[in-house]
């Protein structure tokens, strides 16, 4: 009895360890998931250029931290860094003419030399920039009000991860409910309409790839401050793994009307992120992640198009 007791109290406890893990892996990115939300889903722009920013404010973060800021103020200096990168993206395609595709490639490949010259610059010439026992938002402020643990499961980094993800999802709610807001929406679904509004589209769009990237940008920032480390090479596959988060959780959750887009988003980050975790649990060695992502994306892409075929027989019929 004593056996099976303790048995099943260690299955308990690792299944919970599991989904905490899972939590905190889905609210990091899920950052990044709404910014890719933002030029994908309403600008109708396929932005590589994530892959860039992403690595981008996690390098800022965690080389501020080191040379003694403050982790909060190091985080809104990443969001800020993000949307400069974002603008020029915009720069590129708006007023260059330059096609989505090529704007966000050339920014990913400046960007690959720019996160390389800040890293080694602040941390004296090192590739990774490792903040293991500095502060972090995890560990000061706000954050120490928060209880540390529940059972003997460590929660104060879900709890804050949570509390940010949950502003940011208000924060952008409220965004696109506002008169910028709402031609940002226009300017992806009918660029036109925003013209005979006498509204200067260009103009919205490179708003909208600046916050996009952003987030991207602030996703990174908080991923390094949990890790404890940024490097030039962790932003790889991360325009991939966005827009699964993306699609999958606009999929699945299609009919649910109450639910905001942004909800939707958050959702598939967590769910995509589990399948992630449960390649990891069965065995999955860790150089087919990448694989994984991209066949994750595939199969996220064929249902999304099947949504769309039964719903379109439905109406033909």
């Amino acid at each position: 009895m004593n056996i099976d007791s303790e048995f099943k109290e260690g299955d308990f406890t690792e299944a919970v360890s599991i989904i905490k893990v899972v939590l905190e892996e889905g609210f990091k990115y899920s950052i990044l998931a709404l910014g890719v939300y933002l030029t994908y889903s309403i600008l109708d722009f396929p932005d590589l250029s994530v892959d860039g920013t992403m690595p981008l404010g996690a390098i800022v973060s965690a080389v501020l931290i080191i040379n003694g800021v403050n982790p909060w103020l190091s985080l809104a200096a990443s969001f800020v860094c993000g949307l400069a990168a974002g603008a020029v993206t915009g720069f590129l395609h708006v007023k260059l003419k330059l096609q989505p595709l090529l704007s966000g490639i050339l920014v990913y490949t400046a960007l690959l030399s720019i996160n390389l010259v800040i890293i080694k610059l602040g941390t004296g010439g090192q590739s990774i920039a490792s903040i293991f026992g500095k502060d972090t938002v995890f560990n000061t402020a706000v954050s120490n009000w928060l209880p540390q643990t529940i059972g003997e499961i460590n929660v104060r980094k879900l709890i804050v991860l949570f509390i940010i993800v949950v502003l940011l999802k208000i924060i952008m709610d409220n965004y696109l409910k506002t008169k910028s807001g709402m031609l940002l929406r226009a300017t992806g679904s009918n660029r036109q309409f925003v013209i005979m509004l006498a509204k200067n589209p260009g103009a919205s769009k490179v708003l909208g790839l600046s916050l996009g990237n952003a987030l991207a940008s602030l996703s990174g920032a908080v991923i390094a401050q949990s890790t404890e480390t940024a490097n030039t090479t962790m932003g790889t596959g991360m325009v991939v793994f966005g827009l699964s988060s993306v699609i999958i959780g606009m999929s699945l959750f299609k009919k649910v009307k109450f639910m905001k887009n942004t909800t939707k988003v958050i959702l598939g980050t967590v769910i995509y992120k589990a399948c992630l975790q449960i390649a990891i649990v069965i065995g999955l060695p860790s150089e087919y992640n990448k694989l994984l992502m991209a066949v994750l994306f595939v199969i996220a892409l064929i249902f999304s198009k099947n949504l769309k075929g039964v719903k379109r027989r439905k109406s033909d019929a």
